[in-house]
């Protein structure tokens, strides 16, 4: 008895630990949330640069602001069929994590909805399908109103794709991480010290 109160706790701690403001988007008649924290920007649909032998989800660059950042269709990676630009049609650019490091990546939408702010008591857990569905990438299924919105984990979704090779890697603002030069570095960083120290060092006295 006593473990399955722990067990019932421990579930509610982390449903509640989710509870927070969800930016709301749809995708064909499916509604979708992603956590504020996670959206850096939402910006227009725009020109996009095609990057061969990638996944067909992956619709290619974009160069934001000088930054090169991938953009996903997330129609494509949900396996839905996709659809014709609209003007509706947007890119939100989150920040996602792979390997300790932040990445900035586009996923386009049908359309942006509003922000909400979901109480931990309307968020329930994913409801399972077996193991032949996986359903990690779900953060929870949000009740608002008498409608569902499926909160994702945007960082599972993107989970597996090395977008650290396209270009803007991990060089953008929300990774600034300075490495400290072991000795070997130092030593190829300045390779003309020892030359200098011999050429202003005295010289000996060989005449004796």
């Amino acid at each position: 008895m006593a473990g399955v109160t722990a067990q019932t706790e421990q579930l509610n701690k982390a449903i509640l630990e989710k509870e927070g403001k969800y930016l709301t988007f749809a995708l064909a008649n499916e509604e979708y949330g992603l956590e504020i924290l996670k959206v850096r920007e939402i910006i227009g649909y725009m020109e996009i640069t095609a990057v061969p032998q990638t996944p067909m989800y992956v619709k290619g660059v974009i160069n934001l602001r000088g930054q090169v950042i991938p953009v996903v269709d997330l129609r494509a990676k949900f396996g839905m069929e996709t659809s014709e630009t609209t003007e509706e049609t947007c890119i939100i650019v989150v920040e996602i994590g792979q390997g300790g490091h932040g990445f900035s990546t586009g996923i386009v939408v049908d359309h942006v909805e509003e922000v909400l702010d979901i109480a931990g008591e309307d968020i329930e857990e994913a409801p399972q399908f077996g193991s032949a569905v996986n359903t990690d990438f779900i953060l929870g299924m949000g009740k608002i109103g008498e409608s569902v919105k499926i909160l994702l984990d945007i960082d599972m979704v993107l989970a597996g794709d090395d977008f650290g090779s396209f270009g803007g890697g991990s060089t953008n603002e929300f990774v600034k991480e300075e490495i400290p030069l072991t000795d070997e570095q130092t030593k190829e960083e300045s390779p003309a010290t020892d030359e200098k120290a011999k050429q202003e060092s005295p010289a000996t006295d060989t005449d004796e």
